[in-house]
């Protein structure tokens, strides 16, 4: 392929790009939009500059959207707030919802845990601390909804933050992890298992 050739691709797929972006109507409520992408990234996070490019606005009036939006979940109205750690944005539970998870999920003995479950704690437990990007690299699903409620359970809990890039979250198992599989230390565990890929559609009991 010429250079001639390369060139007219390129304006080509620029052009078609201005066009998906003409083609997306700007709603009168920028900040509800924003919260939409918050809550699909999830854990991950997203960066103010990345933000500014999805809502096509400068990268000033993008963290004024932030700032209202954490303004406005700042009130003990919400469960839930809005953090910014290394320039990464994301909801998070406020940490008055804990007590009531534990409760919510605390119903069941750890028999019941769902292998699924059981599998998470194992490989947490090896290879603590760890992200929740290396547990998922291992399981080959997404567990983020998992570690949620192993962390409500008091099975896990958060270990800082690793130096990789946008500081994931380190997890570790809990002395009440240790005590509900009776165990004295971590070398009694069994061998990990090996894993399938399998739908994230899992429950924290069977």
């Amino acid at each position: 392929m010429n250079e001639e050739m390369m060139n007219e691709e390129i304006q080509e797929t620029e052009e078609v790009s201005d066009q998906n972006r003409e083609d997306v109507k700007q709603p009168d409520n920028m900040e509800a939009i924003v919260e939409g992408l918050l809550y699909i990234v999830g854990e991950d996070g997203v960066k103010a500059e990345q933000l500014a490019v999805a809502i096509d606005k400068s990268l000033e009036d993008t963290k004024i959207i932030l700032e209202n939006i954490q303004h406005k979940y700042a009130s003990e109205l919400y469960g839930i707030e809005l953090v910014g750690y290394g320039s990464v944005y994301k909801f998070i539970t406020k940490k008055d919802v804990y007590p009531y998870a534990q409760i919510l999920f605390g119903t069941a003995k750890p028999g019941t845990l769902s292998q699924a479950a059981l599998e998470t704690l194992a490989i947490i437990a090896y290879k603590q601390p760890i992200t929740r990007i290396e547990i998922e690299e291992l399981r080959g699903v997404s567990a983020e909804v998992m570690l949620r409620k192993l962390l409500a359970r008091n099975l896990i809990r958060e270990a800082g933050r690793s130096e990789a890039p946008g500081r994931p979250i380190l997890y570790e198992v809990t002395e009440e992890f240790m005590d509900s599989f009776k165990l004295y230390t971590l070398n009694e565990l069994p061998d990990l298992p090996e894993y399938k890929q399998e739908e994230e559609n899992e429950n924290l009991f069977e």
